[in-house]
């Protein structure tokens, strides 16, 4: 029998190559149309009570009914969210464990030299969905200014008297005091906590004379009048307590600029599936646009701010590079 010469079994090779793309692309695109068929983890790097776990639960609750399928939230603190974040980044790449990614990550990268991961470019993005204005509020017991300008005149005088919380260390909260410290030449002992619910909890107790939170632990205090709103740290005033003032209201020409938000999203681990990682932002995206998701988020002090994948890299890497030009300015370090 006649062998088949080294040539015409090279070109047999490369034909069956090109068929490859075709055999592969719709066994991934079913796949990805089949998710999810299991649970769903969504991995949130804070304690229960703050801006990423209101924003996990509704969305999560949302998901579930979607997909016919438990979304389950996993609270991971510590390290400044970065515990959670390696969880995600060694996970499977698969679909089935997400990350509640927010600024702080990249406040982190900013920070800490050593992390396992490069979070600007290692995580998938899915979609942004929500921000969360940051608040400066005091324990009205303990601190009587009324304002931005009281406040920061009752800083100046009392320079290291007073003590602020924040959610934790190298959090857009702690950055955002302490960018609002470095601009005003102030000084405030830093009591970094672990997620913003114990951290107002503290601010309400006194324990704390002031606290840098995003508005949802905090809203309900102020209507009690446990807690006093002095500003929030983001350009605008949030749509869910629009009666609290910006810093950039003040009148205060140093804080003319002033503005830091954290914000929450979707991500998904290295090397996602690009199918998969579709349906994902295609489906929160359709959650994100429900009418009666704004509503519940707005009463629990969130604000939307939607964005797809592209988009949401771009912001990513935008504000590494903002963080980067702030952090040393203000000289911000981990404690």
């Amino acid at each position: 029998m006649t062998q088949p010469t080294l040539p015409s079994f090279r070109r047999l090779s490369r034909s069956a190559a090109l068929l490859l793309p075709a055999l592969v692309l719709p066994i991934g695109g079913a796949f990805a149309q089949d998710f999810p068929s299991k649970p769903v983890r969504l991995v949130v790097t804070f304690t229960p009570g703050g801006g990423a776990d209101t924003t996990a639960r509704v969305f999560g609750e949302r998901l579930s009914e979607l997909w016919k399928q438990p979304v389950l939230v996993d609270n991971r603190a510590g390290a400044g969210g970065s515990i959670g974040a390696e969880v995600v980044y060694r996970a499977p790449a698969d679909g089935y464990t997400l990350l509640l990614g927010t600024n702080t990550h990249i406040i982190n990268q900013v920070v800490y030299s050593k992390l396992p991961f490069d979070f600007t470019k290692d995580f998938t993005s899915i979609a942004m969905v929500t921000s969360a204005p940051m608040v400066i509020a005091v324990n009205p017991a303990k601190v009587a200014a009324q304002n931005v300008r009281d406040f920061t005149s009752m800083l100046v005088k009392a320079p290291g008297k007073f003590s602020y919380a924040s959610c934790n260390v190298a959090s857009p909260h702690h950055f955002g005091m302490e960018m609002y410290k470095f601009a005003m030449k102030i000084d405030a002992m830093h009591i970094p906590h672990r997620g913003c619910g114990p951290a107002v909890a503290d601010a309400v107790a006194g324990q704390v004379d002031i606290v840098v939170a995003t508005l949802p632990p905090a809203v309900p205090f102020f209507a009690t009048g446990r807690l006093r709103p002095i500003g929030v740290l983001s350009a605008q005033r949030s749509s869910s307590a629009p009666e609290i003032p910006t810093l950039r209201e003040s009148g205060i020409p140093e804080l003319k600029d002033f503005s830091l938000e954290a914000y929450y999203g979707f991500m998904a681990p290295p090397k996602t599936p690009a199918g998969v990682a579709g349906k994902i932002e295609a489906d929160v995206l359709k959650v994100a646009a429900v009418p009666e998701l704004r509503t519940k988020l707005s009463g629990a002090g969130m604000d939307m701010m939607v964005l797809n994948a592209a988009a949401m890299t771009k912001l990513i890497r935008s504000d590494f590079e903002k963080y980067q030009k702030a952090g040393k300015a203000a000289n911000i370090k981990p404690e």
